[in-house]
């Protein structure tokens, strides 16, 4: 029994520290749970759901269409056999001449069938396709958007992380010192003024701390609201590596894609445009019961049936046609337009993040280095401390100095991310 006891104990110490460990972070996981989160996100199934409905009431134009008509008239005049009808009958006894009435009625229904549109239709679908297809593009391109604000946020709580870091460096080296000067106080080579003034800079140190972890809960409660993690759980965030750039950098925003698509749906009203001035064939077969019925002379209710092939033809839409296409292909030179100036202002926008990015790397080039300096020159400090040549005071700038470089160094290591990342949120690499 004892090993089963010693196993689960260990496999609940195992659940309590999992449970109490932070969750952790990428940033791609925080870019695809701000996507998913977004309201926005629900017009996509909107979008397909009113594509089905507009490509199915296309369609629905070469069904069987079913036609009802009623009407009643009254006529000044009627047809009229050119006739005598009293010298008719004078010769031929008991003939007369048929008339109708000029009060007419007629009923009719027409079944007719498309047999060849012109096209109209696979164009009305195809319409709905290319609109359908914008909306979404243009989604994409406003839920890509989030990816910068994910950006500034997740860099700006890695850059409190860093700071935190060297603040705790920071505190703990002044406690040591703390404890060297209490060490000479001890043994009558300090006073108690230095060991205050000492003091005085751990508690500068810890109200900054304060500070930037409130920075740090400030960020991760944006983070939050933006990727819908839960409020007590707590989080960690992983430094991302840094990635690759290529040269020149190829621009593929979503925004292009839009531009792409509304090209394409220009296309397609161009070829509509065609389809309209064709001429449309099918068959009717029209039912119907009135008086008269087909039969002129027969003036009285009849049922009659007409069935045949119909051929119609508008010519009206030839007027049009030539503007119709001028005015398609003046929208698609606007897209154009439009293409090479977000291709003109990006490619500008990249030019000078570029150039911050190599202004940074020249600047980390010569942190590390300024960060050993300084800690060489502080250890030398405290040995000047310990042989009374130097003052607490002194000492205290050189650990102040030195803080301040390490803390140039994580910003700019951080800014360097952030701006790797930005410039490939522009180019979307």
């Amino acid at each position: 029994m004892k090993p089963i006891i010693i196993l689960s104990l260990a496999l609940l110490a195992v659940s309590a520290a999992a449970q109490d460990a932070p969750r952790r972070l990428t940033i791609m996981q925080c870019y695809e749970q701000a996507r998913e989160h977004y309201p926005l996100t629900k017009r996509y199934g909107l979008i397909a759901q009113t594509e089905s409905y507009n490509v199915a009431n296309a369609g629905k134009g070469l069904l069987p269409q079913l036609t009802l008509n009623a009407r009643a008239t009254y006529q000044s005049d009627i047809t009229k056999l050119p006739l005598d009808a009293d010298r008719l009958s004078a010769i031929i006894p008991g003939f007369s001449i048929p008339t109708v009435s000029k009060d007419q009625y007629q009923m009719t229904a027409e079944l007719s069938q498309v047999l060849w549109d012109g096209g109209n239709v696979r164009w009305a679908r195809a319409l709905s396709h290319a609109q359908a297809e914008i909306e979404r593009r243009q989604l994409d391109a406003d839920l890509y958007m989030l990816n910068e604000r994910v950006n500034q946020v997740y860099f700006g709580c890695l850059l409190q992380d860093e700071l935190l870091l060297q603040n705790a460096l920071l505190q703990k080296e002044l406690r040591l010192n703390i404890e060297r000067v209490q060490a000479m106080i001890n043994n009558g080579l300090a006073n108690d003024h230095d060991r205050e003034r000492l003091e005085v800079e751990l508690l500068n140190a810890a109200q900054r701390e304060t500070g930037l972890e409130a920075a740090r809960q400030a960020y991760l409660a944006v983070l939050r609201a933006l990727t819908g993690l839960p409020e007590g759980e707590e989080l960690s965030l992983t430094v991302p590596a840094l990635p690759g750039l290529s040269s020149p950098a190829k621009i593929s925003r979503p925004e292009l894609a839009v531009l792409d698509a509304r090209d394409n749906m220009a296309e397609t009203q161009r070829r509509q445009t065609g389809a309209g001035v064709m001429p449309r064939i099918g068959l009717f077969l029209q039912g119907g019961y009135g008086r008269p019925g087909l039969n002129m002379l027969e003036d009285s209710f009849e049922p009659f049936y007409v069935a045949g092939v119909r051929l119609s033809w508008s010519l009206g839409n030839f007027y049009t046609l030539k503007n119709d296409r001028r005015r398609i292909d003046a929208s698609r030179h606007m897209v154009d337009v439009q293409r090479e100036t977000f291709l003109f202002l990006t490619s500008l926008q990249v030019i000078g993040q570029n150039a911050d990015i190599d202004k940074i790397h020249k600047l980390l080039l010569s942190d590390g280095e300024i960060v050993r300096l300084r800690e060489s020159i502080r250890k030398a400090a405290e040995a000047k401390l310990a042989g009374g040549v130097i003052s607490v005071s002194d000492l205290v700038s050189e650990i102040n100095a030195e803080d301040m470089a390490r803390q140039a160094l994580a910003t700019h290591r951080i800014q360097l991310l952030a701006a790797v990342y930005d410039l490939l949120y522009t180019t979307n690499e």
